[in-house]
Protein backbone atom coordinates (compact mmCIF):
# COMPACT_ATOMS: atom_id res chain seq x y z
CA UNK A 1 0.00 0.00 0.00
CA UNK A 2 1.20 3.36 -0.94
CA UNK A 3 1.75 5.89 1.95
CA UNK A 4 -1.11 8.31 -0.09
CA UNK A 5 -3.39 5.01 1.03
CA UNK A 6 -2.72 5.26 4.37
CA UNK A 7 -4.80 6.65 6.92
CA UNK A 8 -3.04 9.11 9.65
CA UNK A 9 -3.37 6.72 12.37
CA UNK A 10 -1.32 4.24 9.77
CA UNK A 11 1.57 6.73 8.73
CA UNK A 12 2.04 7.73 12.38
CA UNK A 13 3.19 4.32 13.56
CA UNK A 14 4.72 3.69 10.41
CA UNK A 15 8.01 1.79 10.33
CA UNK A 16 8.44 2.21 14.20
CA UNK A 17 10.66 -0.79 14.98
CA UNK A 18 9.47 -2.80 18.85
CA UNK A 19 12.17 -3.29 21.03
CA UNK A 20 13.24 -6.48 21.51
CA UNK A 21 15.84 -8.05 23.16
CA UNK A 22 16.46 -11.83 24.50
CA UNK A 23 18.70 -11.52 27.31
CA UNK A 24 21.48 -14.30 26.98
CA UNK A 25 21.80 -16.60 30.16
CA UNK A 26 25.54 -15.31 29.89
CA UNK A 27 24.85 -11.83 30.74
CA UNK A 28 22.72 -12.93 33.45
CA UNK A 29 24.85 -14.77 34.95
CA UNK A 30 27.27 -11.95 34.67
CA UNK A 31 25.38 -9.40 36.67
CA UNK A 32 26.07 -8.09 40.06
CA UNK A 33 23.84 -9.12 42.91
CA UNK A 34 21.47 -6.87 45.37
CA UNK A 35 19.74 -8.71 48.24
CA UNK A 36 19.17 -5.52 49.93
CA UNK A 37 20.89 -6.49 53.29
CA UNK A 38 22.05 -3.78 55.93
CA UNK A 39 25.50 -3.69 54.81
CA UNK A 40 24.91 -3.56 50.92
CA UNK A 41 25.45 -0.21 49.19
CA UNK A 42 22.37 0.37 46.37
CA UNK A 43 24.79 3.00 45.05
CA UNK A 44 27.50 0.83 44.19
CA UNK A 45 25.15 -2.11 43.14
CA UNK A 46 23.62 0.48 40.25
CA UNK A 47 27.05 1.39 39.78
CA UNK A 48 28.24 -1.87 38.80
CA UNK A 49 25.03 -3.19 37.06
CA UNK A 50 24.84 -0.15 34.64
CA UNK A 51 28.56 -1.01 33.36
CA UNK A 52 28.81 -2.90 29.58
CA UNK A 53 25.10 -2.79 29.24
CA UNK A 54 24.00 0.04 26.93
CA UNK A 55 20.94 0.44 26.34
CA UNK A 56 17.88 1.32 28.55
CA UNK A 57 15.20 -1.08 27.76
CA UNK A 58 17.90 -3.55 27.81
CA UNK A 59 18.76 -2.56 31.52
CA UNK A 60 15.16 -2.46 32.86
CA UNK A 61 14.75 -6.12 31.54
CA UNK A 62 18.15 -6.99 33.26
CA UNK A 63 17.36 -5.44 36.65
CA UNK A 64 15.16 -7.79 38.37
CA UNK A 65 17.57 -10.92 37.57
CA UNK A 66 20.29 -8.49 39.42
CA UNK A 67 18.32 -8.93 42.98
CA UNK A 68 18.32 -11.55 44.88
CA UNK A 69 17.05 -12.46 48.50
CA UNK A 70 14.59 -9.69 49.91
CA UNK A 71 15.72 -7.49 47.28
CA UNK A 72 13.39 -9.47 44.65
CA UNK A 73 10.75 -10.39 46.88
CA UNK A 74 10.19 -6.17 47.30
CA UNK A 75 10.61 -5.61 43.38
CA UNK A 76 7.93 -8.49 43.09
CA UNK A 77 5.13 -7.26 45.39
CA UNK A 78 5.60 -3.70 43.30
CA UNK A 79 2.09 -2.68 42.50
CA UNK A 80 3.01 -1.70 39.05
CA UNK A 81 5.72 -2.28 36.55
CA UNK A 82 8.43 0.63 35.88
CA UNK A 83 7.97 3.05 33.15
CA UNK A 84 11.41 4.43 32.51
CA UNK A 85 14.72 3.54 33.91
CA UNK A 86 15.10 7.02 36.01
CA UNK A 87 11.46 5.54 37.99
CA UNK A 88 13.22 2.15 38.60
CA UNK A 89 16.19 3.84 40.14
CA UNK A 90 14.57 6.21 42.08
CA UNK A 91 12.36 3.43 43.37
CA UNK A 92 14.80 1.48 43.97
CA UNK A 93 17.36 3.78 45.60
CA UNK A 94 14.38 4.96 47.80
CA UNK A 95 13.71 1.72 49.48
CA UNK A 96 17.18 0.54 49.98
CA UNK A 97 18.47 4.40 50.52
CA UNK A 98 15.98 5.65 52.57
CA UNK A 99 15.66 9.35 54.10
CA UNK A 100 17.06 8.88 57.39
CA UNK A 101 20.66 7.15 55.92
CA UNK A 102 20.44 10.15 53.57
CA UNK A 103 20.21 12.71 55.78
CA UNK A 104 22.85 10.98 58.25
CA UNK A 105 25.08 11.44 55.58
CA UNK A 106 24.16 15.04 54.88
CA UNK A 107 24.94 15.48 58.20
CA UNK A 108 28.34 14.19 58.43
CA UNK A 109 29.41 16.45 54.89
CA UNK A 110 28.05 19.44 56.28
CA UNK A 111 30.22 18.91 59.72
CA UNK A 112 33.12 17.41 58.55
CA UNK A 113 36.46 17.93 60.01
CA UNK A 114 39.98 17.30 59.40
CA UNK A 115 41.26 15.15 61.88
CA UNK A 116 44.99 15.54 63.89
CA UNK A 117 47.53 13.73 61.75
CA UNK A 118 45.49 13.31 58.97
CA UNK A 119 46.99 14.37 55.63
CA UNK A 120 45.67 16.75 53.07
CA UNK A 121 45.38 14.08 50.90
CA UNK A 122 43.81 11.44 53.42
CA UNK A 123 41.08 13.97 54.33
CA UNK A 124 39.97 15.12 50.79
CA UNK A 125 39.83 11.15 50.37
CA UNK A 126 37.76 10.62 53.25
CA UNK A 127 35.58 13.47 52.33
CA UNK A 128 35.30 12.50 48.23
CA UNK A 129 34.51 9.22 49.51
CA UNK A 130 31.58 10.09 52.20
CA UNK A 131 29.93 12.70 49.25
CA UNK A 132 30.34 9.48 47.24
CA UNK A 133 28.62 6.62 49.76
CA UNK A 134 25.11 9.38 48.85
CA UNK A 135 25.24 10.92 45.56
CA UNK A 136 22.11 12.14 45.80
CA UNK A 137 23.25 14.18 48.81
CA UNK A 138 21.21 17.59 46.96
CA UNK A 139 24.21 19.60 47.98
CA UNK A 140 25.93 22.04 45.95
CA UNK A 141 29.36 22.39 44.63
CA UNK A 142 29.88 25.70 46.12
CA UNK A 143 28.39 24.23 49.48
CA UNK A 144 30.62 21.14 48.87
CA UNK A 145 34.17 22.96 49.00
CA UNK A 146 32.92 25.33 51.80
CA UNK A 147 32.38 22.44 54.05
CA UNK A 148 35.20 20.80 53.48
CA UNK A 149 37.50 24.05 53.80
CA UNK A 150 35.89 25.05 56.72
CA UNK A 151 36.87 21.63 58.38
CA UNK A 152 41.00 22.04 57.34
CA UNK A 153 43.14 22.39 59.89
CA UNK A 154 44.79 25.64 60.45
CA UNK A 155 47.67 24.39 58.67
CA UNK A 156 46.45 23.33 55.52
CA UNK A 157 43.82 26.29 55.45
CA UNK A 158 47.20 28.60 55.12
CA UNK A 159 48.89 26.65 52.90
CA UNK A 160 45.61 26.15 50.19
CA UNK A 161 45.07 30.05 51.09
CA UNK A 162 48.84 30.85 50.04
CA UNK A 163 48.58 28.56 46.81
CA UNK A 164 45.61 30.43 45.66
CA UNK A 165 47.47 33.85 46.28
CA UNK A 166 44.50 34.45 48.93
CA UNK A 167 42.02 34.85 46.54
CA UNK A 168 40.33 31.57 47.12
CA UNK A 169 37.14 33.01 47.27
CA UNK A 170 37.54 34.63 43.38
CA UNK A 171 37.79 30.77 42.01
CA UNK A 172 34.74 28.86 40.61
CA UNK A 173 34.02 25.77 42.71
CA UNK A 174 35.43 23.73 39.91
CA UNK A 175 38.96 26.02 39.98
CA UNK A 176 39.18 25.85 43.72
CA UNK A 177 38.63 21.70 43.32
CA UNK A 178 41.10 21.41 40.86
CA UNK A 179 43.46 22.94 42.88
CA UNK A 180 42.92 21.47 45.97
CA UNK A 181 42.63 17.89 44.33
CA UNK A 182 46.30 18.81 42.94
CA UNK A 183 47.90 19.86 46.36
CA UNK A 184 46.24 16.49 47.98
CA UNK A 185 48.31 14.33 45.29
CA UNK A 186 50.98 16.30 45.98
CA UNK A 187 51.01 15.55 49.83
CA UNK A 188 50.21 12.10 49.21
CA UNK A 189 53.39 11.78 46.37
CA UNK A 190 56.00 13.67 48.84
CA UNK A 191 54.10 12.03 52.17
CA UNK A 192 53.87 15.48 53.71
CA UNK A 193 51.80 16.38 56.89
CA UNK A 194 51.11 19.46 58.14
CA UNK A 195 53.06 19.30 60.98
CA UNK A 196 56.29 17.69 59.13
CA UNK A 197 55.94 20.78 56.84
CA UNK A 198 56.22 22.97 59.22
CA UNK A 199 59.07 21.16 61.16
CA UNK A 200 60.73 20.95 57.59
CA UNK A 201 60.49 25.11 56.79
CA UNK A 202 61.66 25.61 60.56
CA UNK A 203 65.16 23.26 60.21
CA UNK A 204 65.54 24.96 56.95
CA UNK A 205 65.44 28.34 58.23
CA UNK A 206 67.97 27.22 60.94
CA UNK A 207 70.12 26.14 59.01
CA UNK A 208 69.80 28.87 56.84
CA UNK A 209 70.75 30.99 59.72
CA UNK A 210 73.25 28.88 60.68
CA UNK A 211 75.51 29.09 57.71
CA UNK A 212 75.04 33.14 57.94
CA UNK A 213 76.28 33.29 61.15
CA UNK A 214 79.50 31.23 60.54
Amino acid sequence: MENHDRTLKELATLDVPTQTYELKSGLIHLLPKFQGLAGEDPHKHLKKFHVGIPEDYIKMKAFPFSLDGAAKDWLYLQPALFNTLGDMKWTFLEKFYPASRTATIRKEICGIRQHTGETLHEYWDHFNKLCATCPHHQISEQLLIQYFYEGLSMMDRSMIDAASGGALMDKTPMATRHLISNMASNTQQFGIRGSNLSRSVNEIDADSNQRMEN
